[in-house]
This record gives C-alpha cells, sequence and structure tokens, in this order.
C-alpha cells in the first residue's frame, strides 16, 4: 500500500503552533530525519522512499537490505505524511509533484502561499494535533 500522493500539497495543520519551517530540535526523531532529507534532496524522494529511508535509518538497517525492510515496512499499512510531525508540529508544507517527488517549504515562505493557491494541485491539510 503506498502513501504517495500526485500533484498535491500537504499545508500545515490547523492546529499548528510554528508560524514558520522549524528544524525539529531533538536529532534522530522522525520529524529531524524527515527534514533533513526532504532539504537534502527537494523532489529527489517520494512518500514511500522518505518514510523507508527514515525507517531504515532509526534503525541501523543497512543499505544492502533496503528491499526485505521495505517489504516489511509496507506489509502494514503506513501513515501518509499528512500526519508527519513536520506538517502537525515544525510549521511545513509538503508539496508532491506529477511524480510523486516531495519538497518541504516553510509556512512562511512565497512557495508555501503560492503552492497552497494554486488550482491545478489538490490542497489538503495535515492532520490535526488534537480533537477539534
Amino acid at each position: 500500500m503506498s502513501t504517495n500522493y500526485l500533484n498535491t500539497f500537504i499545508t500545515a495543520a490547523a492546529d499548528c503552533k510554528a508560524r514558520a519551517g522549524t528544524v525539529p530540535p531533538k536529532a534522530g526523531t522522525i520529524g529531524a530525519l524527515q527534514l533533513s532529507l526532504l532539504l537534502a534532496r527537494p523532489y529527489g524522494l517520494t512518500s514511500d522512499e522518505l518514510l523507508l529511508e527514515v525507517h531504515m535509518l532509526r534503525n541501523g538497517i543497512p543499505p544492502e537490505d533496503r528491499e526485505a525492510a521495505r517489504e516489511r515496512l509496507f506489509a502494514k499499512p503506513q501513515a501518509c505524511l499528512r500526519a508527519s510531525p513536520l506538517v502537525k508540529q515544525y510549521g511545513w508544507g509538503l508539496h508532491h509533484d506529477g511524480t510523486g517527488r516531495v519538497a518541504a517549504h516553510g509556512v512562511e515562505t512565497d512557495a508555501y502561499r503560492d503552492l497552497s493557491n494554486r488550482p491545478d494541485l489538490a490542497v489538503v491539510a495535515g492532520m490535526r494535533n488534537g480533537r477539534a
């Protein structure tokens, strides 16, 4: 089961307190690893690839075990990037292009505002932190 989106912009959650894209303070967390990979390689990874990379890094899985790790990880449903700490807590929007590749844009940026209003993109909100 894939978590990939095409031509979609995931906005920061409605209850996200960050007013600018901020770096998660604790190294090695899911949010910190996701952001470092996205900033190092904008539009270089799909959502599935990003989730796999973070899983491998957090669990010390060597590159030669990538396919087995992918099979194990995606054998059960995975949360999509709407549930990422980046959109829930740290003020980032995640743009998925036409090939499913992802880039992060801080809520304070012109790119974020432009992507939020593009008619050719599906714009979906990140998942809220709490119940409404």
